[in-house]
């Protein structure tokens, strides 16, 4: 099932059902703490998060406790930040599982690719400026910049990038290539959650921006047109207008 983005109250009645139910819980990095509240006294709580570069279970070993507790205590709950389809190996798992006679069913989670820009107030799709949004991994499995970040630079849709704080300089050479380096971009660090920070400019001021306001994973990245509807992205445009007419703000 999918935890949401961060904040625990971004999750669905559905969800906080099944934490309620649970025999087992399996549950990742990106996943507030604050959902176990929900579980029963007894019910076994393990920690199997994986971050870059610190996994505490391999996959392989994931699937091995889903087996052991699903047999040894029956219900378990396998609880996933955001929504467990979109990259959080949820349907791996699910095959998995059913490979071997586990009854399954999913719960959606609000995914963060979508709810974290929303929470800034950045649309994904606004009439008259894009017709669609992109949602890419910025690291694939071998560890290099997905391909398709490519196509989606030639298009008018919103981008938005998961896990691709390590791949900045790359990010902003494919967009300058394709002619965006003045495409807005917004990355957005911890979002849903008190700690939340945001950073915007163009996508020239890519890595500036992200060293100046001491940006980091875990942090999603959103490139395109609709990021001028963000209040501070309109502010740094003013700030750049008077600072070119010298004008001075008092």
């Amino acid at each position: 099932m999918g935890a949401g983005p961060g904040d625990a109250e971004l999750i669905t009645l559905k969800g906080i059902k099944a934490i309620e139910n649970a025999d087992v819980i399996l549950y990742d990095a990106l996943v507030n703490r604050e959902l176990l509240k929900y579980a029963k006294r007894d019910a076994k709580i393990i920690y199997v998060g994986k971050r870059a570069d610190n996994h505490t279970f391999k996959q392989h070993e994931i699937h091995s406790l889903i087996l052991k507790y699903a047999f040894s205590y029956g219900h378990v709950v396998r609880l996933k930040g955001g929504d467990p389809f979109v990259f959080g190996r949820g349907h791996e798992e699910l095959v998995f599982a059913e490979s071997l006679g586990i009854e399954t069913s999913l719960v959606p989670g609000i995914s963060s690719s979508i709810a974290v820009p929303e929470l800034q107030k950045i649309p994904l799709t606004k009439r008259g400026t894009n017709e669609s949004f992109w949602v890419i991994t910025g690291t694939t499995r071998t560890g290099k910049l997905s391909a398709d970040i490519k196509l989606a630079a030639q298009s008018s849709a919103t981008v938005i990038i998961l896990m691709g704080m390590k791949k900045l300089k790359e990010i902003r050479e494919v967009f300058s290539y394709y002619g965006k380096k003045e495409t807005p971009f917004a990355i957005i660090q911890n979002g849903s959650l008190p700690d939340e920070k945001i950073g915007t400019g163009t996508v020239d001021e890519l890595e500036e921006t992200a060293a100046r306001e001491l940006l980091g994973a875990p942090a999603i990245i959103v490139i395109g047109e609709v990021v001028r509807e963000h209040e501070k992205f309109r502010q740094q445009l003013l700030d750049k207008f008077y600072f070119k007419s010298g004008i001075a703000l008092n």
